[in-house]
């Protein structure tokens, strides 16, 4: 297969040496096959789904289980209930607000973050990074899952170095990206012009420097010393040799002294590998289940199909026609699906039917306990993938919501968690618009107003909450609860209103 176009995507090996030739140590790889593993079951691929048997004469046949995709059904339930289109990044000066609202809606932002907040639930991990066009001044943000993530730096307080890699194409050609976020000035990345067939530098005792101290410490050094991110770009062409296309900058200065990207990870431990930077797939320990989903649904199609009616017709029925050597043989005729089948020699009762009987409703229900297990085990609650005897297929989120306290507390957790990254993302965004000519004043602090309408009926809080303006509560607090604006943009804004007018404003 060409190496351009490959089903997936991994780091690849030349990459990987070239970051342990700068002296880091890969966490990725004690985490690599945790993360294949969750990819296969996203993707219901594996010897789960695909297998050999032998039936009674030892002859060998390739069987395939029917899969509704249960794993990636978690990852997606999980991202639309975190993130959509309404979801709302507010600092506390409203010009960056709404300048963030427009970058955001600019470049479609949010469904993108939705895509990567689900493969991130089911990896564990994902990232947002700035990438920046030095000549035009113009900044984006990237979105990787975690076979593109490589921390370089951390503690138990977060990833403060990372490097990213991916497949890009210049000029027809296909290349792999490795982008390093590293803080400091240039004495803090004074290595990463080496090759990486030279050792690590040594320090004061004469030995080799251990990568990872040798990482971090630079990295909180340099963040003591008011020390900015610096964004290092290398390329690699299919055979692994290093590459500089002209246009390409090779190191560029942010200016930031906050982190230029944003590690994505579900509210759930890593109990895969200690102390490792990477997170825990949501449905990790929810790999039983998932089995029983899909075997569970495999049985109910099976049922359905071997319970088809069978017809058996006479020998009679049958034309035949004149073969090459002259013998009669049989002309067949209707559907090739083992439906209707011939009773050799027989004249008797010419056409007979027989339907097995079905047992639809054992096989449901075994369905159903595996879809509650599956619901319970990755946070949503027993009652969230029920199923709804009315309609026959799962309810919807609002439909088992009210009375779902764990499904609340855990959208609580995960929304807490994804916050942190929003916000420091967004954080690293305006920081580099002023850098390149914005007219924008310190954003303050930043908080994020997700959108719960999905679980909760978000038209009739804002009904409660009108009805208590004028009352317990001002017009410009219901204007900064519900259109996240800062208070005194809130009280501009709904000075000389009343509470007829808020109302009128808000249909």
């Amino acid at each position: 297969m060409d190496k351009t176009f490959e089903a997936e995507y991994w780091m690849p090996e030349h990459v990987r040496e070239y970051l342990r030739g700068l002296g880091f140590v890969l966490p990725l790889e004690a985490m690599e096959g945790n993360i294949r593993v969750w990819h296969d079951w996203m993707s219901a691929v594996g010897d789960f789904y695909n297998y050999k048997d032998t039936d009674g004469f030892g002859r060998v046949y390739e069987v395939h289980r029917r899969s509704i995709h249960p794993a990636m059904r978690v990852c997606q339930e999980w991202g639309s209930l975190l993130l959509n289109d309404k979801t709302q990044v507010v600092c506390e000066e409203q010009a960056c607000t709404d300048w963030l609202s427009e970058f955001f809606a600019k470049t479609g932002f949010m469904p993108a973050a939705q895509n990567t907040v689900v493969r991130a639930f089911g990896m564990g991990t994902g990232a947002w990074a700035l990438w920046v066009d030095a000549d035009s001044s113009k900044v984006r943000v990237k979105h990787y899952d975690a076979r593109m993530v490589i921390p370089l730096s951390w503690d138990e307080e977060g990833v403060s170095e990372c490097a990213f890699v991916t497949r890009v194409f210049y000029r027809g050609k296909a290349y792999d990206q490795l982008q390093m976020h590293l803080v400091g000035g240039l004495d803090g990345i004074a290595d990463v012009g080496a090759s990486p067939s030279q050792p690590s530098p040594s320090h004061g005792n004469g030995g080799p420097a251990s990568p990872s101290e040798s990482s971090l410490s630079r990295s909180l050094s340099a963040s003591a010393s008011g020390g900015t991110y610096r964004i290092v770009t290398a390329l690699f062409d299919e055979d692994g040799n290093a590459v500089h296309p002209a246009g390409v900058c090779e190191a560029f200065d942010t200016g930031s002294p906050f982190p230029t990207f944003a590690i994505v990870r579900p509210a759930v431990d890593n109990t895969r590998v200690d102390m490792s930077p990477y997170g825990q797939s949501v449905f990790a320990d929810a790999v039983d289940a998932i089995q029983a989903v899909d075997v569970a649904f495999d049985a109910l199609v099976n049922e359905v199909d071997v319970s088809k009616m069978r017809i058996f017709l006479s020998d009679v029925l049958f034309d035949k026609e004149s073969s090459g050597t002259g013998k009669k043989v049989t002309i067949p005729f209707g559907k090739n699906d083992c439906t209707v089948f011939r009773k050799v020699m027989s004249t008797e009762d010419m056409i007979q039917d027989f339907a097995p009987a079905l047992r639809m409703g054992s096989q449901a229900e075994a369905f159903r306990i595996a879809l509650q297990t599956l619901g319970d085990l990755c946070g949503f609650g027993i009652s969230y993938f029920d199923l709804d005897e009315s309609r026959g297929y799962v309810k919807t989120a609002t439909e088992v919501a009210s009375d779902s306290s764990a499904l609340m507390r855990n959208i609580a957790r995960h929304e807490h968690s994804l916050e942190v990254s929003l916000a420091g993302i967004s954080r690293a965004l305006l920081h580099c618009a002023r850098t390149f000519g914005e007219a924008l004043p310190d954003e303050g602090s930043i908080a994020v107003n997700f959108d719960d309408s999905i679980v909760t009926d978000t038209a009739a809080e804002k009904r409660l909450a009108m009805a208590e303006v004028g009352v317990t509560m001002h017009p410009w607090e219901y204007r900064a609860r519900f259109y996240g604006e800062a208070e005194d943009v809130a009280k501009e804004r709904a000075r000389g209103l009343g509470a007829g007018a808020v109302a009128s404003s808000t249909v």
